[in-house]
């Protein structure tokens, strides 16, 4: 327990410490109007308090990754702190920050015009190619799960075909309806029960004081036999940095009157996302400790719904429980109505197609929602099919955190700010994601002593691409 709760304050420090430090990089100007004042539209750019913006934020970004990512990550042993820590303080909150920030100072841009923006415009077509498939594989991978949970909960006709209409659904509304209507009403109870979980599994942590592996005897117990570098990175994606996460900043940059409201919400979800990792990434390490990662029963490997859903009632009581697992299945839910959401506004944003007329809305989600539905009808019931399209979910997800710290660093240069804050985790991220296609089976399946190596070369590119790039940005500043 001295290193899970080490690894909590650091996170608590870090918003303030780093989290400050961050936004003076930013600078923000109380006196600046927003884009939710100049702009407002009454369908993406509307006014929002402060608090149902955070609650929004917060539960945009917590999707399966935070539970189920870093119970996966937990296999790996305390190894997986770390990441959330320093990923999350260090990369992912910067990185969901700048991302907002940016988009709130131009007109409340969607990501790959930002991308663009800085990276060049055939940067930006690939980006919103790119962004629209990751946000429409969001849009599937995260019905399955929360419909699997639903099907758990309720009577046998209400089966997991029932939940998988009835939250796809839901989808369309969400997508279709002006932000303040169905998700400004329904995220605070939503956030109400993803936080109650987090904060019941935190107080029974300590309460059980269980005897957690400790960083100093070697990383704990390694239960996954791929090695961490680069897979952990990939497995633990929302709960320390996600490319997902700048799809849905902007969508609040759209909503926020006050630029000094930008760290608290901005990079304090991010940093409340990272402790419900590390919340759960503990118990699970606990979890596996007791029972090792496969069903002796079954012969089958415990699932994060498994392993999620046991820890809910074995700790909080049945009714705590079930208000655990409703807030599990929430958060996978709010997050793929505003990816299918986001997927719309890019669409629109590239093609410059005002989206205040519900028939032009219509005329955009159509395919999106025909694409998704396909997605749905490939993977449900093939544990395999949906394995292959969330690995490369997982993949697509850190590689568009790429593109986005690239263009950010791009943008602190420009500024004349200190651009090593976002130039270290791009350079570290093009690692990861170069690697992990190298060598992952999903991708060219690659022996570890082959796919290091040329990792590191795309590193290199990396460097010498920007210290060239650099050399006549200086020059010509």
């Amino acid at each position: 327990m001295i290193t899970f709760s080490i690894a909590l304050i650091l996170l608590v420090v870090g918003y303030w410490i780093y989290g400050g430090y961050v936004n003076k990089l930013f600078a923000p100007d109380p006196n600046r109007k927003t884009p939710a004042l100049t702009m407002t539209d009454g369908v993406d750019f509307i006014p929002l308090p402060t608090w149902k913006i955070f609650m929004i934020q917060f539960l945009n970004i917590a999707g399966l990754g935070p539970i189920f990512g870093a119970i996966m990550g937990a296999q790996f042993g305390t190894a997986s702190y770390l990441w959330i820590v320093f990923g999350t303080i260090f990369a992912g909150a910067v990185h969901d920050f700048l991302a907002g920030t940016l988009s709130l100072r131009n007109s409340g841009e969607s990501l790959p015009q930002i991308i663009g923006r800085y990276l060049g415009s055939g940067t930006r077509k690939v980006a919103c190619v790119f962004t629209v498939l990751l946000m429409i594989l969001v849009g599937a991978v995260f019905v399955s799960g929360p419909a699997e949970l639903l099907a758990g909960m309720t009577p046998a006709s209400l089966d997991v075909y029932f939940w998988v209409i009835v939250i796809f659904l839901y989808y369309i509304l969400a997508t279709m309806m002006p932000i303040d209507k169905i998700i400004g009403k329904i995220y605070p109870l939503f956030a109400f029960a993803l936080l109650f979980m987090a904060v019941g599994i935190l107080v029974m942590l300590y309460v059980k004081s269980p005897d957690l592996p400790e960083m100093w005897n070697g990383f704990g117990t390694k239960y996954e036999r791929n090695p961490i570098f680069p897979m952990m990175f990939i497995s633990i994606a929302c709960g320390a940095i996600s490319g997902f996460h700048a799809t849905q900043s902007p969508l609040m940059a759209r909503c926020i009157t006050n630029e000094k409201h930008c760290r608290p919400i901005l990079y304090g979800a991010m940093v409340t996302e990272g402790i419900v990792a590390l919340i759960w990434a503990a118990a699970a390490t606990y979890f596996f400790h007791e029972n090792g990662i496969v069903d002796e029963a079954t012969g089958v490997a415990y699932s994060g719904a498994k392993v999620a859903t046991d820890i809910s009632k074995d700790w909080l009581g049945t009714f705590g429980g079930i208000l655990a697992i409703l807030g599990i299945v929430a958060a996978p839910i709010t997050s793929g109505d505003t990816a299918l959401r986001s997927a719309r506004l890019i669409v629109a944003d590239f093609f410059h197609v005002e989206q205040r007329s519900i028939r032009r809305r219509l005329f955009i989600c159509i395919p999106i929602f025909l694409v998704t539905i396909a997605l749905l009808l490939y993977s449900f019931g093939d544990a395999e099919g949906f394995k292959i399209i969330w690995r490369y979910f997982a993949w697509c997800n850190q590689a568009l955190s790429v593109f986005t710290l690239w263009a950010i660093t791009v943008w602190l240069v420009h500024e004349k700010k200190n651009y090593w804050v976002t130039l270290i985790p791009a350079l570290f991220m093009t690692a990861v994601c170069s690697t992990y296609i190298l060598i992952a089976p999903e991708g060219l399946a690659l022996s570890e002593s082959i796919s290091y190596p040329l990792g590191a070369v795309c590193v290199l590119i990396a460097i010498i691409w920007f210290a060239v790039w650099y050399k006549k940005e200086k020059k010509r500043i």
